[in-house]
């Protein structure tokens, strides 16, 4: 026994001294460092040829660092304070607008007015090319350029230059800035089913009051069953996904768990009021773009066998920043921590080198590991929310890229239809019920054919390829023949691909024009029509056996 006790000690003693070793080298080579780095400046800043920018030049340092780690570990200076407070809030003082690029003038134009905002104030509408602000012009300016020039203090007011295509004025407007609270609930609404659907597309403060209003006014009017879209919706705020799912489980059940390097860090998030509801049936709908906060309200009713997850794998964001203040009012977004949810899983599906640079790595779904949720379903960490149904959207055609302006060269033809549409047509039907008739869509087919529209095909792409890897390794001749009568085949005949995708592209066309008249609330609504998974959704709900089933299916063993 004297024996095993000495040998013990001696363990735990090399044990301590190595790990006290390792510490002393660690802050050895910090410091090392540091000083490195210090003296590298100081010498560049006394003999480098030109003068340096120590903004410039230490703050690229400094990025480059960040880099190495993970995208979400950001360093704001001061003069960054605007973007930072907007990154937290979602609010920011502007005129409250989408803007893109148009390929085919090649100038930013105005693409989506929010309503109520001052460019919907204005009198803005899809396709107004920006030519100036005040004395700027934009003209040939990228969207980083305008946007910035158009974001400034609340209250604040210039003159904005632009020209309407359809009626080729040139029209100056003053405008205000105010501040813009980005819609956090575009569209909700009891539809005829007695199912009613909420679309939150982020979490910033006060996201979890918007939902708990709308929630609460929809099961007023009689609403049976519901539907949370978090398809697109990257995140935000941590608390305000704990109070989201807390308005469907019980009071004092622990949603999320933090764990970092420091104990300061670790917390243990639980709901800490009654809930509104917790037997109403909900179908939460994810996709690749669910990220982070929504994942949190995913995996946490997932794990709580509250509500069927459906649609597409989400996108596995599992670490949690934290903002620190900096010398002289910088700013840093830091990842301090993991997170997990009820059933004890972390959902990160990129692990992050910080060797050589920094590099990123998938978790392999042989890698992950099995957890439970609280009725006993299998569910795995790693990779984000695997959904317990899984839906695929209907897949876009490649010409829908090139219609919509997104293709190399665009011709912007779409959008040059739907001005035209929008200049013929002062009212349209309310959102839900709007339509393009037959005659519109040939009208529009009519007018791409005559834009001698043109796209890059995938399968021409591929046959090129293909006749390149053959003449490479000596057979294209002897099947000359067979790839020229593939090719032929391959041929575009514009006009039939757009028939053949009509059901694809009409409702992308509805969708644009329905923003115009009734903003971003009535393209939501307008588009739950042609939603394969949405559909899906109701579908499940109005099948209660199949719906109890795949939260218990024990139950029914």
């Amino acid at each position: 026994m004297r024996k095993l006790f000495l040998s013990l000690f001696m363990v735990l003693a090399v044990t301590t001294v190595s790990a006290q070793d390792d510490v002393s080298k660690h802050n050895f080579d910090v410091a090392k460092n540091i000083e490195t780095f210090n003296a590298i400046y100081k010498t560049l800043d006394m003999m480098y040829v030109d003068t340096l920018n120590a903004d410039e030049t230490v703050g690229y340092g400094i990025n480059s660092m960040l880099r190495s780690l993970d995208p979400y570990t950001v360093y704001y200076p001061e003069d960054k304070s605007k973007d930072f407070d907007m990154m937290l809030s979602g609010k920011y003082a502007g005129i409250g607008a989408i803007i893109r690029y148009n390929l085919a003038i090649g100038n930013v134009v105005i693409d989506e007015p929010y309503k109520d905002m001052p460019a919907a104030e204005a009198g803005l509408r899809k396709g107004d090319i920006i030519l100036a602000i005040d004395d700027s012009t934009t003209v040939g300016k990228d969207v980083s350029y305008v946007s910035s020039h158009l974001r400034g203090e609340a209250g604040t007011s210039f003159i904005l230059t632009y020209k309407r295509p359809a009626t080729g004025k040139t029209i100056k407007k003053k405008i205000t800035r105010k501040a813009i609270q980005l819609p956090t609930v575009p569209y909700y609404g009891l539809q005829d089913n007695g199912v009613g659907y909420l679309n939150l597309n982020q979490f910033t403060e006060g996201s979890a009051r918007e939902v708990r209003r709308d929630f609460i006014e929809m099961k007023d009017k009689g609403m049976k069953a519901f539907v949370l879209d978090l398809r697109g919706n990257g995140g935000g705020l941590l608390n305000e996904a704990v109070s989201i799912v807390n308005m469907f489980v019980p009071k004092d059940i622990s949603i999320v768990k933090t764990k970092g390097k420091i104990r300061q860090v670790n917390r243990d998030y639980r709901t800490t009021v009654e809930p509104i509801d917790t037997v109403m049936p909900i179908v939460v709908l994810v996709n690749g773009e669910t990220a982070s906060a929504s994942e949190i309200v995913s995996g946490s009713l997932q794990d709580l066998d509250r509500a069927v997850v459906l649609g597409t794998r989400t996108y596995g964001k599992g670490i949690v920043q934290t903002t620190l203040d900096m010398p002289y009012n910088g700013q840093l977004k830091l990842t301090t921590s993991r997170y997990y949810i009820p059933s004890g899983r972390c959902i990160q599906a990129i692990n992050y080198k910080h060797a050589n640079g920094g590099s990123t790595e998938q978790v392999a779904d042989s890698l992950t590991h099995v957890f439970h949720t609280v009725g006993g379903r299998e569910v795995r960490d790693g990779a984000g929310i695997k959904p317990d149904v899984e839906v695929r959207p209907d897949s876009l055609p490649n010409i829908a890229y090139y219609l919509a302006g997104t293709g190399r060269d665009s011709s912007e033809v779409m959008l040059n239809w739907e001005l035209k549409y929008i200049k013929n047509h002062s009212t349209i039907a309310p959102a839900k019920d709007f339509h393009l008739t037959d005659a519109d869509y040939a009208d529009f087919k009519k007018d791409v054919l005559a834009s001698k529209f043109k796209y890059d095909g995938e399968t021409e792409k591929y046959l090129k390829q293909l006749v390149k890897l053959a003449k490479f390794e000596g057979y294209y001749e002897g099947a000359k023949p067979e790839f020229d009568a593939i090719e032929k085949k391959l041929k575009h005949d514009v006009g039939k691909d757009l028939d053949y995708n009509e059901k694809l592209i009409r409702p992308l066309i509805e969708a644009d024009l329905v923003a115009v008249y009734y903003y971003q609330g009535g393209s939501v609504e307008n588009s739950l029509r042609n939603d394969k998974q949405y559909k899906a959704a109701i579908d499940l709900l109005q099948d209660e056996p199949r719906y109890n089933g795949i939260l218990h299916p024990t139950a029914n063993e």
